[in-house]
């Protein structure tokens, strides 16, 4: 394989860093005093919106009751911030490994370490807002739990940036649509809107991480990079949905995965999900075709 580099960039990471620390000092959220955790939980209200859940338009929704269907919708979206609780906490690993070595008096790792502290806030929130709910916090499956383990150690540089864009990318895209719905929980949508709001600086952030950090790589580091993306972002979008969720309604768990994963309604979601981040990552030669099969089978990719 050919060992041609990519183009070196020049460009000063700390210009974007200083406006995004300008930004996080106007306008940030602290969940403990903008969210009333004590608001009672109206029983017609949906945990999320119902036509983006994963057994939505299925013979198995429509044998459910409207009551079944909120209380599913509490657990399915119980699992994803639960997820999303998992996956910043493996986030903030991949970030604080890559400062070891930056500059403590730049910019740049100033930005780094306000956005792993919003990370913190942000999991607390999460874990906050299922505890609100009164439903278990599922987590990823427990395979999927001890590979994160794995992923944490071997996904850096390009590749863990990457990753963290599209995980937060597609939670924002189902958000924005989730906050402005009223039909969902009242503290649903609040906790929905605060991360938007302060995951938009996050975004931007990783985007430049990513642009900067594939500079200069060899084909053979490139293709490294492709792979292990692809891996990534499979692994925690087939987690997002964890199939205990289906036992609150009396589903069992291997029939309302099977089902989901069959479901052309939750396909479209998920593909809807990922629109934007699998755009940014193939203009960047981080969706080849050689793994599209990956891409296909987390969902995010028609």
């Amino acid at each position: 394989m050919s060992a041609t580099l990519r183009p070196e960039t020049t460009r000063d990471p700390s210009a974007l860093a200083e406006r995004l620390l300008k930004s996080s000092a106007r306008q940030s959220y602290d969940p403990e005093v903008d969210i009333d955790w004590d608001a009672p939980i109206p029983q017609d209200k949906w945990g999320m919106q119902p036509e983006r859940m994963s057994l939505y338009g299925t013979p198995l929704w429509d044998g459910l009751s409207e009551e079944q269907r909120i209380e599913l919708s509490k657990h399915e979206i119980a699992s994803i911030a639960s997820v999303g609780l998992w996956f910043e906490l493996l986030l903030m690993q991949m970030m604080l490994r890559d400062l070891y070595d930056d500059d403590p008096t730049g910019a740049h790792m100033h930005y780094a370490l306000t956005e792993v502290a919003d990370e913190c806030r942000h999991s607390t929130m999460f874990g906050k807002s299922i505890a609100h709910l009164g439903v278990p916090a599922y987590g990823p499956p427990r395979r999927i739990h001890q590979l994160g383990r794995l992923f944490r150690t071997v996904v850096r540089g390009p590749s863990a940036y990457a990753s963290i864009l599209v995980a937060e990318e597609i939670l924002d895209t189902w958000q924005r649509d989730l906050m402005k719905d009223e039909r969902v929980q009242p503290v649903t949508r609040m906790v929905a809107r605060i991360h938007v709001l302060e995951e938009a600086r996050h975004m931007t952030f990783a985007r430049d991480e990513v642009e900067r950090q594939l500079a200069g790589l060899s084909r053979a580091q490139l293709l490294r990079h492709q792979v292990v993306t692809a891996q990534t972002c499979f692994m925690v979008a087939r987690a997002l949905v964890n199939p205990e969720i289906y036992r609150s309604v009396g589903i069992d768990p291997r029939e309302g995965r099977r089902t989901a994963l069959g479901n052309p309604h939750y396909r479209e979601t998920m593909q809807w999900m990922g629109e934007k981040p699998l755009a940014f990552l193939r203009s960047h030669d981080l969706l080849p075709a050689h793994q599209e099969k990956v891409w296909r089978g987390s969902l995010l990719l028609g």
